[in-house]
C-alpha cells in the first residue's frame, strides 16, 4: 500500500467480541483483531464516510492490505494526490459516432496528454473533432480491438477508455486518479447512472440499468457483490494492462469482465468508486434494448471458458439450497429443520468467538434470506426456460416460478420506489431476465459448456472454488489466526 491516506469501513461490517472480531465483505470474511487492530478499526469506525487518516508502521500497513483485500475497507480520494491529468491519454472508440458526443467528451477532460478517437471502420469515417487525435481502422474489430488499438499509441502511465455514448461530468477523472496513489490499483471505474429520460425504458434503467453497479464502494473481484466493472469508463493503469495483454480482441462482448478479472488474478487491484458518476444512454427501442440484454447473456459462456467457475449465476451454501428446495416442495418443517441445523453448526463453528451464537443467528438468517433471492433469480434469468417446463407440468412448480417472478420484483420497486409503475416495472424486470437468459443458453450451446449455468453451492467459511487472491486463514500482525 502506497501513499494510501485515508480509509472506511464498508456497510456490510459487523462487529463482535467488543470489537475484537470483524465480519463482513465480499465474499464474507472472519478477522480476529488484536488490540492495537481494534483500536485502528475504531477510529476507522468513528471516521464514518469522510475516512479515518491511517498512519503507522508496518503492522498497521499489512492491516490495512488485508482489510483492503478482503472488502472490509475502501480508499477514501483526497486532493492530494500523485497522479495529474497529464499523465492520462484518453481513448474513445467510436463507430458512426455522434460528432457532438466526441467533442462534449474532449470538452470534459482538459488538460490531459492527448484524446485518442478510434474510428472502428465506421461506414462514413468519423469527422475531425477540435483537440482529438483520430486513429482509423480499416476492418471493423468490435470495441476491445478498439480500446487495443488505442493502447498502442499511448506513452503516458494511465490511459482512460470512455466509450462515444457516454456523458461526462466536469472533473470527473480528478475524482478517479486519486486511487493511483495504492501502486496495486490497476483499474478504477465510476457509477455509470442511465442518463435522464421520459421514455419507460429510460425510467426502468435508471433504476435498474445492467451498467450501474450501485451506491457503495467495492474492490472488484468475480464472485463478490460488485464482480465485473463495464468499459462505459474506466480508467487504467498502463503497466498493468500490457502486463495482462489488455482487452481480449476475440471477445466483442464482456472483453472489460475479462480484463478485470486477468487484471484481478495477477494480484493487482481493481476498484469502484461510485462518488464519481457518468451518464449511458439507454437504448432507444425495445428491439435494441432486448438485444443489449441478449448480447450481455452470450458473453457469460466464452467468459466461464476463461475463467472456470467465476459465471455460476447463483452462488448459495448447498445448506441453504436444500432448505428453500424443502420449502417449494411443499415440506416446510424439514426446511425449518435444515435451516436450524445448519444455524447451530454455524454457532459451533464460532464457539470461540465472543458473540458466537447471536452472529451466528444473525448470520445464518441473512444468508437464507439471500439465498432465496438468488435462487429466484436463477429462476427466472438462467433457468427460465426448464422453470417454464416445470410449470407447464406441475402447478406446485407454477406457483414457485410465479413467486420468483414478482416477489423480489415487487420487493426492489418497493425499496427503491422508480418512477414507474409496479405493473410495468415487474413486466420488464422479467423481460430483462428471459433475454438475458436466452443469450445464456445460446452462448452456453455454442461453447458447448455448461459451466456459465451451473450453480456454486459452496458454504460458508469454506472459500468458493475459484478464489484466488481473498484474505486466507494465516496468522495475522495485528492479532492471532484469523479464518473464513
Amino acid at each position: 500500500m502506497a501513499r494510501l491516506s485515508r480509509v472506511t469501513l464498508d456497510g456490510s461490517v459487523l462487529r463482535a467480541g467488543g470489537g475484537r472480531v470483524l465480519v463482513g465483505g465480499s465474499p464474507l470474511v472472519l478477522l480476529r483483531l488484536s488490540d492495537a487492530g481494534a483500536a485502528l478499526v475504531d477510529s476507522i469506525e468513528a471516521a464514518g464516510p469522510a475516512g479515518a487518516e491511517i498512519s503507522g508502521g508496518s503492522n498497521t500497513t499489512a492491516l490495512i492490505d488485508r482489510l483492503l483485500d478482503g472488502g472490509l475497507v475502501h480508499p477514501v480520494v483526497t486532493d492530494h494526490r500523485s497522479v495529474t491529468r497529464e499523465q492520462v491519454t484518453v481513448v474513445v472508440p467510436a463507430r458512426a459516432a455522434d460528432p457532438d458526443a466526441l467533442a462534449a467528451i474532449v470538452t470534459a477532460c482538459p488538460g490531459v496528454a492527448a484524446v485518442l478517437i478510434v474510428d472502428d471502420a465506421s461506414p462514413v469515417p468519423v469527422a475531425r473533432v477540435a483537440g482529438a487525435r483520430i486513429v482509423r481502422r480499416v476492418v471493423n474489430g468490435g470495441p476491445g480491438q478498439a480500446r487495443a488499438t488505442g493502447l498502442e499509441q499511448v506513452d503516458t502511465d494511465l490511459v482512460a477508455f470512455v466509450d462515444a455514448d457516454v456523458t461526462l461530468a466536469p472533473g470527473w477523472l480528478d475524482g478517479l486518479l486519486g486511487h493511483f496513489d495504492d501502486e496495486r490499483v490497476a483499474l478504477v471505474a465510476p457509477r455509470v447512472a442511465s442518463a435522464p429520460g421520459t421514455g419507460v425504458l429510460a425510467r426502468y434503467d435508471a433504476a435498474r440499468s445492467p451498467l450501474d453497479l450501485g451506491p457503495a464502494a467495492a474492490r472488484v473481484r468475480a464472485g463478490t457483490r460488485v464482480s465485473y466493472l463495464p468499459s462505459a469508463a474506466i480508467v487504467c493503469r498502463v503497466q498493468a494492462l500490457r502486463e495482462v495483454g489488455g482487452f481480449d480482441p476475440q471477445l466483442r462482448v464482456g472483453e472489460d469482465v475479462d480484463l478485470t478479472w486477468r487484471l484481478d488474478e495477477a494480484g493487482w487491484r481493481v476498484r469502484y468508486d461510485p462518488s464519481v458518476a457518468v451518464h449511458h444512454a439507454p437504448r432507444a427501442t425495445l428491439a435494441q434494448w432486448l438485444r443489449q440484454r441478449y448480447g450481455y447473456g452470450t458473453s457469460a459462456a466464452p467468459l466461464a471458458t476463461r475463467h472456470p467457475g467465476a459465471l455460476a449465476p447463483v452462488r448459495v451454501s448447498g445448506w441453504s439450497a436444500a432448505s428453500w428446495v424443502a420449502v417449494v416442495g411443499g415440506l416446510p418443517l424439514v426446511g425449518t429443520a435444515i435451516a436450524t441445523v445448519t444455524t447451530a453448526l454455524l454457532a459451533r463453528k464460532l464457539r470461540d468467538v465472543p458473540d458466537g451464537p447471536r452472529l451466528a443467528l444473525r448470520l445464518a438468517g441473512l444468508g437464507h434470506l439471500h439465498a432465496g433471492r438468488s435462487l429466484a433469480s436463477g429462476v427466472t434469468r438462467a433457468w427460465w426456460p426448464l422453470a417454464f417446463v416445470a410449470a407447464v407440468v406441475s402447478r406446485r412448480c407454477r406457483r414457485a416460478v410465479l413467486v420468483a417472478a414478482t416477489v423480489p420484483a415487487l420487493t426492489d420497486w418497493w425499496s427503491t420506489r422508480p418512477a414507474l409503475d409496479p405493473v410495468r416495472y415487474v413486466a420488464l424486470r422479467n423481460l430483462d431476465d428471459i433475454a438475458y437468459g436466452a443469450g445464456l443458453g445460446v452462448g452456453a450451446l455454442r461453447a458447448g459448456s455448461l459451466d456459465a449455468i451451473r450453480p456454486d453451492l459452496t458454504s460458508w467459511p469454506k472459500p468458493p472454488r475459484r478464489q484466488r487472491h481473498d484474505v486466507r486463514p494465516t496468522t495475522s500482525p495485528n492479532g492471532p489466526p484469523d479464518g473464513r
